[in-house]
C-alpha cells in the first residue's frame, strides 16, 4: 500500500482543515475504543493471512505524524512506525502536517520474517536502511508518494529513486519493496482553478537482494509479486562478511551534520 493511501496527497498546500483527517487511537488494541479503520484492517489481514503495512496520518493528542502500523498475519497489531525524515519542498510541504517520527526505526517480527519500513523520504537516507538492516530485517518497505516536481516539470526523479533504493538493497543485501503512488492530482484554488498538479509515477518494484529488480508496476493497475527465501538469504548475507567486516567505532562522524568531529 501507498503512503497515506487513504486519499489525495494533501500535502500539496499548507491547510489547517486537514488536520481533521488524521486517525487516532491506531495502537488501541481494546475492542471498545479502538480506531475503526485498524480494526478493519486487522480483520482483513486475519481472513486473508496476510501482513499488512498501513500507512495513516496520525494524531497523538496535539502531534501528528506520518506513520505505518504493521499488522501480522494473525490480525495482531505489531506496533506503529513514525516517518523520521520529513521533506518540505514546492508540492509536497510534509512539515507543516508532521512532527519528525519518535520510534527510532522499527523491525517488526511478522509470520512471513523479519519486515522494516521506512516511509518515502526515509528511502533516501541510507543510514535508514543500514539501521533497519543492523536490527535484522529480512526485507525493507518504503510506501511511497513521489512524482513530478510543480517547481520544474521537467525534472523527473524516476530513475534516481529507483537507484537509490536498489544501492541499499545491495549494500545491505537485504530486498527492498517500493509501493508509489500513481496518477495525477490537481490542487485548485479558492476559486477552483488549477493551481498546481502533481503527477506521480508509479513505477513500484520489488528488488533481490542484490539490487536487481524482479519485478516493476508500469501502471496503476499493475500488481507485481515476488517470493523472497529469507533463510537463504540470510546465509548468503553472512558469507559475504559485510557486516562481521564492519568497524561502528570508526564511524562517529555519522552523527555529525556538518562532518566535523570536535576534537
Amino acid at each position: 500500500l501507498q503512503e497515506l493511501f487513504l486519499g489525495p496527497y494533501f500535502c500539496q498546500s499548507q491547510n489547517a482543515a486537514l488536520f481533521a483527517l488524521a486517525e487516532s487511537d491506531i495502537d488501541d488494541s481494546n475492542s471498545k475504543t479502538e480506531n475503526a479503520f485498524i480494526q478493519r484492517m486487522r480483520q482483513l489481514a486475519k481472513t486473508l493471512k496476510v501482513v499488512l503495512p498501513i500507512s495513516v496520518f496520525e494524531r497523538k493528542n496535539n502531534t501528528f505524524y506520518n506513520s505505518v502500523i504493521m499488522i501480522d498475519a494473525d490480525g495482531m497489531n505489531l506496533g506503529t512506525y513514525r516517518k523520521t525524515h520529513i521533506p518540505d519542498g514546492t508540492g509536497y510541504q510534509e512539515k507543516f502536517y508532521f512532527s519528525p517520527g519518535d520510534t527510532g526505526f522499527k523491525v517488526f517480527s511478522t509470520r512471513v520474517g523479519n519486515v522494516g519500513v521506512g516511509i518515502c523520504w526515509d528511502q533516501w537516507f541510507p543510514e535508514a536502511a543500514r539501521s533497519m538492516a543492523l536490527m535484522g530485517a529480512d526485507i525493507i518497505l518504503y510506501p511511497t508518494a513521489i512524482g513530478s516536481e510543480p517547481q520544474d516539470p521537467t525534472l523527473n526523479s524516476a530513475d534516481h529513486w529507483q537507484r537509490t533504493m536498489q544501492g541499499h538493497a545491495a549494500a545491505n543485501m537485504v530486498p527492498v519493496v517500493a509501493s508509489n503512488r500513481y496518477g495525477t492530482e490537481v490542487l485548485l484554488d479558492e476559486s477552483g482553478e488549477e493551481k498546481q498538479r502533481i503527477t506521480f509515477y508509479g513505477r513500484s518494484f520489488i528488488t533481490d537482494e542484490t539490487g536487481a529488480i524482479l519485478k516493476e508496476a508500469k501502471d496503476g493497475s499493475d500488481i507485481i509479486s515476488a517470493e523472497v527465501d529469507v533463510l537463504t538469504n540470510r546465509a548468503t548475507r553472512a558469507a559475504w562478511g559485510l557486516f562481521r567486516d564492519r568497524r561502528p567505532e570508526m564511524y562517529g562522524v555519522l552523527k555529525t551534520k556538518d562532518g566535523h568531529l570536535a576534537m
